[in-house]
Parts: structure tokens; C-alpha cells; sequence
């Protein structure tokens, strides 16, 4: 068995009795979801006093609940449409809860242009969101562009554990928006052709919860 399998083997293992731990305990996937908001805010305040490594490290700690709610949920068979729903809404407030600590981070220490540049990586990944939910109310699937929610996290957790934010900011800035153009490009394809959108009709009962990774 190689490192890297073992590694991945090791974390298995420990997720499933987390996951197995947290479904005895009867918590709702929601309040997962939920605590992990809450820990990312925390992460947030420590971006905004400068706490950068220390902030990484709680990410981290985030992570780890916005792994196991999905998988609470299907362990406990408590999956629904809401909980996906409410997962994604969740997720989009840790990513800007995160930008915002960064943002009052650099306009305390009087730095303008870094001010702009986590702005505009705040409005790229919302907007990389905003992209694929709204093709795919035309369209059945649009994951077009690579620059998704873990591969934002990652760079940011890179950026505060090795105090190299400002380069990971720009990777996330300048990717952020290019994932954004091509899922436009890619949705023009997708409905050439086609009249006028039809309403999307919404499922009834729900057989899955997904973890949205926009």
C-alpha cells in the first residue's frame, strides 16, 4: 500500500466515526451545516485582526463539518431537497463571511488596492455560483470551469497557513471570473436553438442530499 493511499485509507476511517459518532447523537445535517457558518465567522474575525494562521487552521476545522453533514444526512436517511438547498445557502455565506474578514483586514492596515482585490474575488465567486444555478434552470447540468468552491477554500487556507493570501487572491480573482465567462460561453452553446425557457417544475419528494460546490 503506497503513503498516499494509506493517508486516504486513515482519513476514511476517521470520517466514518465521525459521521457514525454524529448520527448516534441524533443532530440534524442542518445544525452541521449551521456550525460550520458559525466557524467560519469565527475564521473571519481572526482574518480581520490579522490572525492569519490561526484562521487557517479553524477553516480547517470548518471543513470537517461541511464534510460529514451531507454524509450525516444520507447515513441517518434524513436527506432532502431543503437540506441541499440549505447547504448551498450556507456555503455561500462561510465563503463571504471569510472575504469580508479579509476585506476589514486590509482597510485597517490602509492597503486600497487589496481592499478592491478581495471585492472583486467576492463578486467572482458569487458569481460563479449565481452562473451555474441559473444555466441549469435552462439547461440539465452546467459545471463548466475548474475554479469551484474547494479549490477557493484551498487557496485560501494556502494563503493563510504560509502567509501568502495576496497571491492566492489573485489566483481566486482571476479564475474566479474566468470559470464565470466560460459557463456563460458554455450555457450560449448549450441553448442555441432553443425558444423560450420553460418553468422548471421542482421534485416532490427528495431522494438525495447533495453538497452544491459551486
Amino acid at each position: 500500500m503506497t503513503y498516499t493511499k494509506a493517508i486516504g485509507v486513515g482519513c476514511k476511517f476517521i470520517l466514518d466515526k465521525i459521521v457514525r459518532s454524529l448520527a448516534l447523537a441524533r443532530i440534524n445535517p442542518n445544525v452541521l451545516t449551521f456550525i460550520g457558518l458559525v466557524i467560519n465567522i469565527v475564521a473571519a474575525i481572526l482574518f480581520g485582526y490579522g490572525k492569519f494562521l490561526i484562521a487557517g487552521l479553524v477553516i480547517i476545522g470548518a471543513g470537517i463539518f461541511d464534510m460529514v453533514d451531507g454524509r450525516v444526512a444520507r447515513y441517518t436517511n434524513t436527506v432532502s431537497v431543503f437540506g441541499a438547498f440549505f447547504d448551498s445557502v450556507i456555503d455561500r455565506y462561510s465563503d463571504l463571511a471569510l472575504y469580508f474578514g479579509l476585506l476589514v483586514y486590509y482597510a485597517l492596515i490602509n492597503r486600497f488596492f487589496y481592499v478592491v482585490l478581495v471585492a472583486v474575488v467576492m463578486t467572482g465567486s458569487v458569481m460563479v455560483s449565481y452562473t451555474r444555478a441559473r444555466a441549469e434552470s435552462m439547461i440539465p447540468q452546467c459545471k463548466a470551469g475548474f475554479m469551484e468552491r474547494p479549490e477557493r477554500i484551498v487557496l485560501v487556507i494556502i494563503g493563510a497557513l504560509f502567509n501568502r493570501m495576496a497571491p492566492c487572491l489573485w489566483v481566486i480573482a482571476v479564475f474566479s471570473n474566468i470559470t464565470v465567462i466560460h459557463r456563460i460561453v458554455y450555457t450560449y452553446q448549450q441553448t442555441k436553438g432553443m425558444g423560450a425557457p420553460q418553468p422548471v417544475s421542482m421534485p416532490a419528494v427528495a431522494t438525495t442530499r447533495t453538497n452544491t460546490q459551486n
